[in-house]
């Protein structure tokens, strides 16, 4: 197993990096030419920018099993796919059972933006979501090693 991180816009790079570290796992983020991440204990991979060039390294890197942190939802349908295990920003594990709402409110949501129409944009993150993201990452560690 290791963690492979969808580093552009993450919020918890930081705690995905330091439990890779304490759970001896791989971690590897992945990023485009707009960011820089270096983080002692995890490998970075940067791809050139473009639509969705993150998410397709990402795939193309995957191993069943492999736990993803990622806030996009087309790229968690395309984990689940290859069998890994996506996980949000805020601990929600993507599966089966929710993608396909989850997608279906994306694609609603463009639909609005495309019209015309504005959506409210998120809260300020706040140290509860660190902390329910890092309880969940930390249960999915403990049951697949």
């Amino acid at each position: 197993m290791r963690i492979l991180i969808d580093a552009d816009g993450c919020p918890v790079v930081d705690i995905a990096v330091r439990l890779s570290r304490e759970n001896n796992l791989e971690c590897i983020i992945l990023c485009d030419t707009s960011h820089v991440y270096e983080k002692e204990g995890a490998k970075t991979i940067t791809v050139s920018k473009g639509a969705d060039s993150v998410d397709f390294k990402l795939v193309n890197m995957l191993k069943s099993g492999d736990v993803v942190v990622t806030q996009d939802y087309g790229l968690a349908a395309m984990c689940l796919a290859r069998k890994a295990l996506p996980i949000n920003q805020d601990g929600l594990l993507y599966d089966d059972g929710n993608i396909d709402a989850l997608l279906l409110a994306r694609h609603t949501a463009r639909k609005i933006r495309s019209a015309g129409g504005r959506l409210k944009g998120n809260a300020k993150r706040t140290a509860a979501q660190d902390a329910a993201f890092e309880r969940k990452l930390r249960e999915v560690i403990a049951e697949r090693q």
